[in-house]
């Protein structure tokens, strides 16, 4: 929602500055058409030219997630963290062993369908349960655990920030394509020097629109566009490190509730639940 209203502010004062100026929205409104051709059209070409098809489908599936209210909320994390707490609980009283029915079918695992939303998340899903397996087999410590954490992390920010890269470059080339709908429309109205100057005014004034639109295009709307979906990507990311606090904390020998402590600092402050808050959702799942 916050999106949405954040468009019609830009877009709003942008364009009604312009009319309260007496500007005349017709002449915009008739070369819209065309000059969108251009630069939209040439903007588009360029992008599938520049990227990989998982990166143009990452970033299809990116858009329209900025439209939605952030998943990442304190609810969000409190459940990932009351998650853990059981786990973590029942490795600690019953085994590890314990816990490998529930690592192996996270699906059908009494523990994890309690939440379901963190269940409906493959990403948090196949994280959680990797690592949890690489405990139960007791291979690798928790140094070579780590170190298979941060990579694995590392490589999901590059994923995650694939569409932002792709969508700054985008927002850095529209303002380009816009001087060249210009310079056409230029081009066009020196081709008209016949004509009288009402006629040439108006052309003239069309192909400005263009460069108008690139920079409109750009920095009102495909920018801050790669700038929230950055911010979500961190968010993500966040949630994959406080998992893996939480597992390290545990593998060092804490018991489950400082553990969870451990991932709990790790959270963005205007995220993160405060310690008698968390114990008290954590008491209230068991």
């Amino acid at each position: 929602m916050l999106v949405i209203i954040g468009y019609i502010v830009a877009f709003g004062c942008i364009f009604g500055t312009y009319v309260l100026h007496g500007g005349n929205v017709q002449v915009i409104l008739k070369a819209l058409p065309f000059e969108m051709i251009t630069i939209g059209g040439g903007a588009i070409g360029a992008f599938i030219v520049c990227n990989q098809p998982k990166v143009l489908k990452a970033t299809a599936k990116a858009i329209p997630g900025v439209m939605k209210s952030s998943r990442y909320t304190k609810a969000r994390f409190m459940e990932l963290m009351a998650l853990l707490y059981e786990i973590l609980q029942k490795a600690r009283k019953e085994g590890l062993m314990s816990i490998e029915g529930d690592v192996e079918a996270p699906n059908e695992s009494p523990i994890f369908t309690k939440y379901p939303e963190l269940l409906a998340d493959h990403h948090v899903v196949e994280f959680l349960t990797d690592y949890l397996r690489m405990m139960v087999s007791g291979n690798l410590n928790s140094h070579e655990i780590e170190s298979l954490m941060d990579s694995e992390i590392e490589a999901h920010h590059a994923e995650a920030h694939a569409p932002v890269n792709a969508l700054t470059r985008l927002a850095g080339a529209l303002p380009a394509f816009g001087i060249i709908a210009a310079v056409l429309g230029v081009v066009n109205t020196m081709g008209s020097v016949g004509q009288p100057p009402s006629v040439l005014g108006g052309m003239i004034a069309s192909a400005l629109v263009g460069t108008f639109l690139g920079i409109l295009l750009a920095y009102a709307l495909v920018e801050p566009m790669a700038g929230l979906v950055e911010q979500r990507a961190q968010d993500a990311a966040k949630e994959l490190e406080c998992i893996k606090t939480t597992l390290l904390a545990s593998m060092q020998g804490y018991n489950p509730a400082t553990a969870i402590e451990f991932g709990r600092k790790v959270l963005f402050s205007t995220e993160r639940p405060g310690f008698l808050e968390l114990e008290t959702h954590v008491k209230g799942k068991k």
